[in-house]
């Protein structure tokens, strides 16, 4: 009968630590994404910068086209 008892209890020890590597495996995971988006060289700057710079590509485009027009 104790044989059983020690034999759940570790089963349920493994299980245990099973779930705790998983859960600092998702954290870590987490802090990297984090990171990769907020960081200073993120995903989110960098998106911004582009979208910037379009708008100022296409400002620029705006512009010519319309001195194309008027000087015709």
């Amino acid at each position: 009968m104790k044989n059983i008892v020690n034999l759940r209890k570790q089963e349920k020890a493994i299980t245990l630590i099973a779930l705790v590597i998983t859960i600092i495996i998702l954290l870590i995971l987490a802090g990297v994404t984090i990171a990769m988006l907020t960081g200073e060289n993120g995903i989110l700057r960098k998106s911004r910068r582009i979208k910037n710079s379009n708008r100022r590509k296409t400002s620029r485009r705006k512009i010519k086209v319309s001195t194309i027009r008027t000087t015709s």
